[in-house]
């Protein structure tokens, strides 16, 4: 025993004292720290009062439902009613398309929310397919018909092929998981040009068409914003409906503004473009649209298929899936989720393929693309639940189905349209901006990328516009008619524009050793599956489909 006490007495004499650490030296604040708060970085927005999976009372979800409804109308009736009169359909066709495009709307959000993104987008028709569509009217505009609706189902038809083939590049670059590859490029210093030009690249669809018919317009405008975000401030009670409901409130008031004015003649003498815009009754579609007309496919006849129509589809393929990436980032933002890992992306690309190529069976006039207005609607309403936007698919099946019930809301004036969507861009262009929290702002290296993509974005889709005639000849004019369609698409997108610039300049200048002040470390958890932890939370496959999918196809 004593040698036993003797050993452990000599062990502790000659055991060293643990080494005390040194203190670290005081943090030296930086000037100014002391003159207020410092906000630090968010992955997710708080002020949300839904996120992706927590969801509003039934009857509110119905009424938010309809609200997403009545805001992806005003592109698809935009879209229908500038493209079939060029090719020589009458009110009926338009009417007919607009059914086509809302029938397939709602089947490829029900996809895209059930085992795309997971995320609560709505999928609506795209303007990035316009400049092809418009080379194939002017295709069969010089060839001799017997009647203008000849003309009409004869370019349906190239279209619905186009469509069709074109397809296959974004089932390729999807499930190829190449397009998760291309966005493991990108860092925070990539995605606030691409989110802001998401919504941004839109302003024309906003003040400039507002200004078709200001005397609509503006109120719609100065209304929404009163309504929304001032009056919820006077009573405490009623600010959460007013915050949700204002938008459907003030469509109601401006729409019932307008239909006074029309009859009341206050447009009998006006221009023509003024009446288009101002009056309620001018769209035709009410009176032309079918009671019951069930979209099926083919219902203007087999397609046709030619090679030239291919290749210029492709190059908005390609934009679309670029413009919807961006959306998807938005989307996660607002909907309370964090970022779409790549994967996640890989598929919902591969999925709008499936959806495009769904599109072009059923006789829609151009493919889809994730709408960057109900994006918008989230942040406006705060709210961001997965089962709204499902909910959502409802009314457009619906009202595709029962014709005139869809046409009544069709002949909403399209400058009310342009007003929400003032607001709606906005909020959207905002969230891209959110994103430089994550990277350092005072670098000059990343306020050089920032800028020379946001510029680049903006100003090279401009310059194609604006020389860009009216049957869709752009600025690139060689002896090959889909090569200049292809290049004419891909640079009059603003996303896809800030995607290749700011892609190439960030991963090529100083890259290597600026990860840090890129924001690296912060996005790189989102590109693997297991990453973070919440990444199965929020993209997981509904009902374990998962585990029935071999791993290669995920």
């Amino acid at each position: 025993m004593v040698e036993t006490g003797n050993h452990n007495h000599d062990h502790h004499h000659h055991q060293p004292p643990p080494p005390q650490a040194p203190l670290p030296p005081p943090m030296a604040m930086p000037m100014g720290a002391a003159r207020g708060p410092t906000f630090p970085p968010a992955e997710q927005l708080l002020q949300l009062n839904y996120c992706i999976h927590s969801n509003p009372s039934w009857p509110q979800t119905a009424l938010l439902a309809f609200q997403h409804y009545i805001v992806m109308l005003g592109t698809t009736v935009m879209i229908a009613s500038m493209l079939v009169p060029r090719m020589g359909g009458g009110p009926g066709d338009t009417a007919r398309v607009i059914q086509s495009l809302l029938f397939m709307s709602g089947v490829n959000t029900l996809f895209q929310t059930l085992c795309g993104t997971r995320l609560p987008t709505v999928m609506g028709p795209s303007f990035a397919y316009v400049i092809s569509v418009l080379s194939i009217i002017k295709d069969f505009s010089d060839s001799n018909f017997d009647s203008e609706h000849e003309r009409f189902t004869r370019t349906m038809r190239a279209i619905q092929g186009s469509l069709i083939v074109s397809s296959f590049i974004n089932i390729i670059i999807g499930y190829g998981k190449i397009w998760g590859k291309l966005t493991r490029l990108f860092s925070p210093i990539v995605m606030v040009p691409v989110v802001c030009l998401v919504g941004l690249g839109l302003f024309e669809r906003g003040f400039p068409q507002l200004g078709n018919c200001v005397e609509i317009g503006l109120p719609m405008l100065i209304l929404l914003v009163v309504f929304q975000q001032y009056l919820q401030r006077l009573h405490h009670g009623a600010s959460s409906i007013v915050e949700r409901f204002a938008l459907l409130l003030c469509i109601a008031i401006i729409w019932a503004f307008a239909a006074i004015l029309t009859v009341s003649g206050a447009y009998k003498s006006a221009k023509q473009q003024t009446q288009h815009s101002c009056r309620t009754d001018k769209s035709s579609l009410l009176s032309s649209a079918p009671w019951i007309k069930v979209p099926y496919p083919f219902q203007w006849g087999a397609p046709i298929f030619r090679a030239s129509h291919v290749f210029g589809m492709m190059g908005a393929a390609l934009v679309s899936s670029a413009e919807s990436t961006g959306t998807f980032y938005a989307a996660s933002r607002l909907a309370g989720a964090t970022l779409p890992p790549s994967f996640v992306l890989s598929r919902s690309i591969g999925l709008q393929g499936i959806g495009q190529l769904l599109g072009g069976i059923f006789s829609c006039i151009v493919g889809t693309t994730a709408s960057v207005e109900n994006v918008g609607l989230l942040g406006l309403t705060r709210v961001g639940s997965r089962r709204v936007v499902q909910v959502s698919t409802a009314f457009m099946i619906f009202f595709s189905i029962f014709g005139k019930f869809g046409a009544f809301f069709a002949s909403i004036p399209l400058p009310i349209f342009a007003a929400i969507y003032c607001i709606l861009y906005g909020i959207v262009a905002a969230v891209g901006v959110s994103f430089s929290q994550f990277a350092n702002n005072n670098s000059l290296r990343n306020m050089y990328v920032l800028g020379l993509a946001l510029f680049l974005g903006i100003s090279i889709p401009q310059y194609f516009v604006m020389n860009t005639d009216i049957s869709g000849h752009g600025p690139v004019r060689t002896d090959g008619g889909w090569f200049n369609d292809i290049l004419n698409t891909i640079f009059s997108s603003p996303p896809t524009v800030a995607i290749i610039v700011g892609t190439i300049v960030d991963n090529t200048l100083q890259a290597a050793h600026t990860g840090d002040e890129r924001g690296i470390p912060w996005f790189m958890p989102f590109h693997r599956r297991k990453g973070d932890s919440r990444n199965e939370e929020f993209y997981n496959y509904p009902l374990r489909i998962h585990e029935y999918i071999p791993s290669r196809f995920l």
